[in-house]
């Protein structure tokens, strides 16, 4: 009985061990886009026609998708995404490129699907290169958050306000940002209440970035600026 037990726990151990092996870091899973310091997210369109579908990553399928991404049939996932949806657009890999898609208008809470696209069917959209003041001026909103900008700053800056509220299976977890910014190269951009330069070093502290791109106020942050999973990131809609 003995040796019994033992054979099946070895060959348990032998049937776990790919999944054991599995990596959260592997360049080939896509997560989603990621906070970078020294740039910027950019938005994309899609513009294939008139959809296209998102591709696995080796994580899918049970962990049994370690083809992809790659252009077969095996790797095509069923969602997708049609001609003109945005995107949040992250690193690539080969002809490929890793996105976030958000669902604006969702009633009841941020609703992001995340995977692999072929770049061809992507084109980066360009920021407004100098927004005036009244460009940023306004309230924004998206599901469970909103980011007031208006003027009265200190020294002509804006000051911004804004609130996150993301719902749990039991509870919520909550973001704010408060600082006053004075928009410079086309963008705002700030570390905590904005009094400190943005390109200050640390590790620590709320760092975001703002860039209008068409009617859409773009927010990203490093994931500090609230509770667990708080993001202010995403595609914003003046209210």
């Amino acid at each position: 009985m003995r040796a019994s037990v033992i054979l099946l726990l070895f060959g348990a151990m032998l049937v776990a061990q790919p999944a054991a092996a599995y990596d959260a870091e592997d360049p080939a899973n896509c997560n989603g886009v990621d906070w970078n310091d020294e740039h910027a997210l950019v938005v994309s369109t899609v513009t294939a026609s008139p959809r296209v579908n998102f591709i696995k990553s080796p994580y899918d399928d049970d962990f049994k998708a370690e083809s992809c991404p790659a252009a077969t049939d095996a790797c095509r996932r069923k969602s997708y995404l049609v001609t003109g949806d945005l995107v949040l657009t992250g690193r690539t890999r080969g002809s490929f490129t890793c996105v976030s898609y958000q669902a604006t208008r969702a009633k009841t809470r941020p609703i992001w699907t995340t995977g692999w696209l072929p770049s061809a069917a992507l084109t980066p959209l360009t920021p407004t290169a100098a927004p005036k003041m009244s460009d940023w001026i306004g309230t924004w909103e998206q599901p469970h958050g909103d980011i007031e900008i208006k003027p009265g700053g200190i020294g002509g800056r804006l000051q911004i306000e804004g609130e996150m509220v993301v719902p749990t299976a039991r509870d919520f977890h909550t973001g704010v940002i408060s600082a006053q910014v004075m928009p410079r190269d086309g963008a705002i951009a700030f570390l905590d209440d904005g009094w400190r330069p943005f390109e200050t070093k640390c590790d620590s502290g709320c760092r975001v970035r703002m860039r209008r791109v068409g009617p859409f106020l773009l927010v990203e942050d490093n994931g500090d600026c609230g509770g667990a999973g708080v993001t202010f990131t995403g595609l914003y809609h003046r209210k």
